[in-house]
């Protein structure tokens, strides 16, 4: 038997009424009553799959027959069809929203003259689900697609992150025999994954970079820490034909990238990537089930539309012991979101500075804590290993609670004894790692912290010192 079911379309159009017939005003009233997920009882709802034993659940608390709604009306075969061949997504999956515009401009760029796109953020802002949304436009489930996938990790620390290992695997996901001596001949490797490439349609995602990056003041910042990379990327873009394309995601620019592709304008293109806007964002509440909620309009400008948080709330929400019960949830934790809503209110007044704010936007539950905070806590110890005074004025400016102007930020690290130059140098490693948004206003350039950085950043405020 399958392991999962979805109500076919023929049979969307009972849902509603059934629901209303067995005394559910709404989809959280149901999950309540079956004490099961909401997002389980929205899928459902909307036509996606759902485990064997949920969908059954479901169907007998709504007086449905589980092996009639699974398959096109007035079929006569009571086994149902298999299911269509998918693509294995890690982030990308039927909660997407958004980004339209964007798509079609990536896209189009991508079926033309773009090979090598980079798409950069903060973690936890969507770049992974994006590049695997161009990945459903590239290359759609069929057969017949021109471009065959790939994929490279580099948050996977089980293998070895060399070039010439990389090179050597994705050579053998091309079907390329690659001979023990030739593991230890990074050259080599990289002169046939380019020829291979040139002619052999490939579309190759590969994800968090940055780990495969390294930064200090002598040797620059964000540089690959084999050298063969550059090498090889150059290759890419240089060569005169080339039909694959690789999509990145990092969450720091590859300086030496962007230096390269300089003399390649049209070959590449680094798209930053922030959150969702307001009206996404809402867009996201209804598709997780919920409607007409302002207190989760609330959650969403505090975040300015993060979508590993958002997702993360509306997941908890959704869950016991709230079961969707939105002001159950802002009962319990709405506070925090009041203490941001409060600071920033103050910081419109003229009351911009706020280095006692206690946010806590990365920890105030625990599936923030280990979903949010985590990954956030990584970025800063890298910063603070690879680029200490960048991370010194991250937390030096976390005091202010709205944009301000460059030459503030970079007055802070003249207590340090920072000279010019190397205040903005430290400034141009938060750019190269989107950790400072900047906007102008008035004619003027101003520089703020993300409110969800902000929240990390006070927090190591706090523990810092002139030995950090």
């Amino acid at each position: 038997m399958a392991r999962s079911f979805c109500v076919h379309p023929d049979y969307q159009s009972e849902i509603a009424p059934a629901l209303k017939r067995n005394g559910f005003l709404t989809q959280g009233d149901l999950a309540a009553n079956l004490m099961i997920a909401l997002s389980t009882v929205n899928n459902f709802c909307r036509g996606l799959n759902v485990s064997t034993a949920k969908f059954e659940e479901i169907c007998e608390a709504l007086g449905l027959e589980p092996r009639e709604i699974i398959l096109p009306a007035n079929s006569p075969s009571s086994t149902p069809p298999p299911a269509s061949p998918q693509h294995t997504f890690f982030a990308y999956d039927p909660f997407w929203v958004g980004r339209n515009t964007l798509i079609q401009d990536l896209s189009h760029r991508l079926q033309t003259t773009c090979r090598l796109l980079l798409i950069a953020g903060i973690s936890g802002v969507g770049k992974t689900a994006l590049a695997e949304r161009l990945v459903s436009e590239l290359q759609p489930d069929t057969e017949n697609s021109p471009l065959t996938l790939l994929r490279e990790n580099f948050d996977n620390r089980e293998q070895p992150i060399d070039f010439a290992s990389f090179a050597a695997r994705l050579l053998e996901g091309c079907r390329q025999i690659v001979l023990p001596e030739e593991r230890s001949q990074p050259q080599l490797l990289s002169r046939r994954l380019v020829a291979h490439l040139q002619t052999s349609p490939t579309l190759i995602l590969i994800d968090s970079l940055e780990n495969i990056l390294k930064g200090n003041e002598k040797e620059g910042w964000s540089e690959f820490k084999d050298s063969e990379y550059i090498s090889f990327f150059q290759a890419v873009l240089a060569s005169d034909n080339f039909c694959s394309r690789f999509i990145l995601t990092s969450q720091e620019l590859p300086a030496q990238i962007q230096s390269v592709g300089s003399r390649y304008q049209n070959s590449w293109h680094a798209q930053p990537l922030s959150g969702l806007s307001a009206a996404e964002q809402q867009t996201l509440f209804e598709k997780t089930g919920f409607t007409q909620e302002p207190l989760l309009t609330r959650i969403g400008k505090a975040y300015e539309g993060h979508p590993l948080a958002l997702r993360t709330i509306l997941g908890e929400i959704g869950n016991r012991p709230f079961f969707g019960n939105v002001t159950a949830y802002w009962k319990r934790y709405g506070q925090e979101i009041e203490a941001v809503e409060k600071a920033l209110a103050e910081a419109a007044a003229g009351d911009i500075t706020g280095p006692k704010d206690e946010w806590k936007l990365d920890r105030f539950t625990r599936a923030l804590r280990r979903n949010v905070q985590a990954r956030l806590e990584h970025t800063l110890e890298r910063l603070h290993q690879d680029v200490r005074y960048a991370y010194i004025l991250l937390c030096e400016t976390a005091v202010y609670r709205c944009a301000v102007p460059e030459d503030w930020w970079l007055s802070h690290l003249e207590d340090w004894q920072q000279t010019e130059a190397q205040q903005l140098a430290a400034l141009d490693a938060l750019r190269d790692r989107y950790l400072v948004e900047e906007r102008t206003e008035a004619d003027e350039v101003l520089l703020k912290q993300h409110n969800l950085i902000r929240s990390v950043s006070l927090a190591h405020l706090e523990a810092l010192t002139f030995d950090s």
